[in-house]
C-alpha cells in the first residue's frame, strides 16, 4: 500500500478534478505482478493500468488500491467491474469513495465474490489525496499556503528588498510544489512588487497550473507583465464594477473586506476543474485567505537570516487574541539547502 500511495503521487497536478490513485497488484506469494498511476483526468484509471501490467497474473490475485475502486461510468468504465472480470481474488483499499455518484464500488465486488477490506493506510492515503476529498467534502478546492521568510518572519527587508532571503534550493522545491498544484494564486502587491512568473521551471512534463492574480481593481497586471506570457493560461480576478481591458482572461467577482470575497474565488476556481491551489501572495492576500478560513495546509520556507524589519509574513487573518490564533499541526520539518521546510496543517477549532 506505501508503494500505491507512492504511485498515486505521481499524479499530483495532472489529474484533476479526478483524485490521485494508485494500485499494486500482487501475486498468491506476495510477488508485485503489476502497478500503475492515475497519470490523467480522462486516461485510464490506476487498476486499469495495473490489469494490464499484470495480464493473465491477475487471476487469483490482490489487488491493493489507495481508493475504493469507483463503481460508475464516466469517460472511463468502472473500476470495481474491471478487476471483477480480470480475476482479482482481494481488494484492499485505504479510503473509502465519497463522491456519492462514484461510490459503491467495494459492494459491487463483494456481491461478485470477491473479499473486500477497507483503511490500510487509511491516514497516509487520504493526506495524499486532500486535494480531491477537499473538493468533493467541501465544495472548493484545497488550499495551500505556501512562503518564504526570515527566521525573524519577515518576508522582505525594511527597504522592500527580497530577492532572494532563501536559497537556490528551496526556490527549486517551490517549483515541485507548483508543478502539483492546479492554480498559483497571487494579489496585486506581488503582482506589483515582484512581477512573478508563476509557471514551472525545471520539471519535465509538469502540467503548468492556471495562474491566477487577484487584482480587485484592475490596476496591477499591466501590459508586458510575465504573467502575460504563453508559458500558461493565465486568469485575473477583478470586483465586479472594474472595467479592465487586458491581455489575460478576467473573471468578475464580488467585492469583501476590502478586497475581493475569497468564497467566490474559489467557487470560481472550482468550476473551473481546480483542486488544488497554491497561495503565492503576500501578507494581505493570505490575510483575507485566513479570515475567510479558506487555507487548509501551510509550507513555510524558514531561512537562517535575520531581518530585524520589512514586512511580516500574515497581515490581518481577523486574529486579535491569543485565543483566536489558528494552531497547527506540523507534519514535516526537513533540511532544503541551508532552510527549512515547514509543512503543518490546520487543526480543527473545538466548538
Amino acid at each position: 500500500m506505501r508503494r500505491a500511495i507512492a504511485l498515486a503521487a505521481r499524479g499530483l497536478g495532472s489529474t484533476s478534478p479526478n483524485p490521485v490513485v494508485g494500485c499494486v497488484i500482487v501475486d498468491a506469494s506476495g510477488e508485485t505482478v503489476g502497478e500503475g498511476y492515475h497519470q490523467r483526468a480522462g486516461g485510464p484509471h490506476a487498476e486499469v493500468h495495473a490489469l494490464r501490467a499484470a495480464g493473465e497474473k491477475a487471476r487469483g490475485a490482490t489487488a491493493l488500491v489507495t481508493l475504493e475502486p469507483c463503481n460508475h461510468t464516466g469517460r472511463t468504465g468502472p473500476c470495481a467491474q474491471a478487476l471483477i472480470d480480470a480475476g482479482i481474488a482481494r481488494v484492499v483499499y485505504a479510503v473509502g469513495d465519497p463522491n456519492p455518484t462514484a461510490t459503491g464500488g467495494a459492494q459491487r465486488l463483494r456481491t461478485a465474490g470477491v473479499d473486500v477490506a477497507a483503511g490500510l493506510l487509511e491516514a497516509e492515503a487520504a493526506a495524499g489525496n486532500a486535494a480531491w476529498l477537499t473538493s468533493v467534502r467541501l465544495g472548493r478546492p484545497h488550499v495551500t499556503w505556501k512562503y518564504a521568510a526570515s527566521l525573524d518572519g519577515r518576508i522582505a527587508a525594511g527597504d522592500g528588498s527580497s530577492r532572494w532571503i532563501t536559497s537556490a534550493e528551496a526556490r527549486a522545491d517551490v517549483h515541485r510544489l507548483r508543478a502539483e498544484c492546479d492554480a498559483v494564486v497571487v494579489g496585486s502587491g506581488t503582482q506589483r512588487a515582484d512581477d512573478p512568473h508563476l509557471a514551472v521551471r525545471g520539471i519535465e512534463g509538469a502540467v503548468q497550473p492556471l495562474r491566477v492574480v487577484v487584482d480587485t481593481n484592475g490596476t496591477a497586471v499591466k501590459p508586458g507583465a510575465r504573467v502575460l506570457d504563453d508559458a500558461a493560461p493565465t486568469l485575473v480576478a477583478i470586483a465586479q464594477n472594474v472595467s479592465a481591458e487586458g491581455a489575460a482572461e478576467t473573471v468578475r467577482l464580488p467585492r469583501a473586506d476590502g478586497g475581493l470575497d475569497i468564497h467566490a474565488l474559489l467557487g470560481e476556481l472550482h468550476a473551473r476543474g481546480v483542486r488544488a491551489v497554491l497561495l503565492e501572495g503576500g501578507p494581505t492576500l493570505a490575510g483575507a485567505f485566513v479570515a475567510a478560513g479558506a487555507v487548509d495546509r501551510v509550507v513555510a520556507y524558514l531561512a537562517p537570516v535575520l531581518l530585524g524589519a520589512g514586512p511580516a509574513v500574515l497581515s490581518g487573518g481577523g486574529i486579535t487574541t491569543i485565543t483566536e490564533a489558528l494552531r497547527l499541526d506540523v507534519s514535516e520539518t526537513v533540511r532544503i539547502g541551508p532552510d527549512l521546510r515547514v509543512t503543518a496543517t490546520l487543526v480543527a477549532k473545538e466548538h
